[in-house]
């Protein structure tokens, strides 16, 4: 079986983990959940650092640990970034990636691929010492590329990091697993930096999972928490297709549908994620005329529910089939007012200003 799969009972200390979930061969899979909830116990457990006798995991189709055995962490071909960079002080950046490559027992990933995908050939000669926190942390990342993982652990890498930071790092992350064939788990606090990273989802809790699966599924499940966070939000996956320059505004499609966004996007053919607030989304039963909102969507309601005395939480899907999933936060006067259930046919509005501080 390819992926990684991991069941995981126990204590640690006093804290008592039980984990059972899935995660697709490639790409980045979110472990998310309030602090407490065992997403680092996880990330030992499957690093080999957190024995528990009652465990079972494979990645990628070779069992790591099951009844009979247990494969020791320095046996286990797994890249390990944690919150700060942990790079060694008296070695240049190129000695700290060349560190990792001299731990490795294949070179399938060479070090000039590394360097170019990491964006630090600037870089090499220099000492930890002079690097900004992005930097660092982008060296950290390479050197556990070069450890050559069938695994790759990422333990809230931009916590430490400040704003400017992250969004400088945040474009190397999201190249990560269109350049790697293999799964990474990626630890955060942060909802929006798995919005803008993962596609696939662990949902945690009190030391268990709540719910794993796509991250589009999970994030407009109305039985799920996280439809009723304040900053609830659904992603919505476009691809470019031009970019008006007069008014700075780029034109995407979504499953077929228009889609602006303000900004340039990309050349044609890019793919993007936007995310869109629950909050942003309003609801019209005819198709407006003179409106000044440029996102006008066909939609369908799929389910709704009650999120407080004056709140509903709805869940639409989009186009002919309905396939992309969009919230709408509105009130319940609204929703009686306008005579909506379940099954009707309408139009999601979103102002393309909504989208501006994606």
């Amino acid at each position: 079986m390819s992926g990684v799969e991991a069941r995981f009972r126990g204590a640690v200390g006093g804290f008592s983990l039980d984990v059972s979930f899935n995660t697709p061969a490639t790409g980045i899979t979110g472990l998310f959940g309030p602090s407490g909830s065992g997403k680092t116990t996880v990330l030992r457990c499957l690093a080999g650092l957190t024995q528990l006798a009652d465990g079972y995991l494979t990645a990628n189709g070779a069992v790591w640990q099951d009844a009979d055995q247990f494969l020791p962490p320095h046996k286990r071909p797994v890249g390990y970034v944690f919150q700060e960079p942990r790079l060694f002080s008296h070695l240049s950046v190129l000695g700290n990636l060349q560190y990792g490559l001299r731990r490795a027992k294949t070179h399938a990933i060479g070090l000039e691929p590394i360097i170019d995908l990491m964006g630090i050939r600037g870089l090499l000669r220099r000492s930890p010492a002079t690097l900004s926190g992005g930097e660092r942390q982008r060296i950290a990342i390479g050197r556990a590329l070069l450890s050559q993982p069938r695994l790759l652990l990422m333990d809230e890498p931009l916590s430490a990091l400040d704003r400017q930071s992250k969004n400088e790092i945040l474009p190397y992350l999201e190249s990560l697993p269109h350049a790697l064939s293999i799964p990474i788990l990626y630890v955060s606090h942060d909802l929006t930096e798995i919005e803008r990273l993962a596609d696939h989802l662990v949902l945690m809790q009190d030391g268990g999972v709540l719910a794993a699966g796509p991250l589009a599924a999970l994030l407009t499940d109305l039985s799920l928490p996280l439809a009723r966070l304040p900053e609830a939000a659904a992603m919505l996956d476009l691809t470019v297709e031009n970019h008006d320059a007069q008014y700075d505004v780029t034109q995407c499609r979504v499953d077929g549908l228009p889609f602006f966004v303000p900004g340039h996007m990309g050349a044609a053919g890019a793919a993007r994620r936007v995310r869109v607030r629950a909050s942003d989304v309003s609801l019209i039963t005819h198709a407006p005329s003179g409106t000044s909102v440029l996102n006008v969507l066909p939609a369908r309601i799929l389910s709704s529910d009650a999120a407080s005395p004056s709140q509903m939480l709805v869940l639409l899907g989009l186009g002919v089939t309905g396939e992309t999933r969009l919230l709408s936060s509105i009130t319940r006067k609204s929703w009686d007012g306008l005579g909506l259930c379940p099954g009707m046919a309408l139009y999601a509005q979103i102002k393309g200003m909504a989208m501006a501080d994606r």
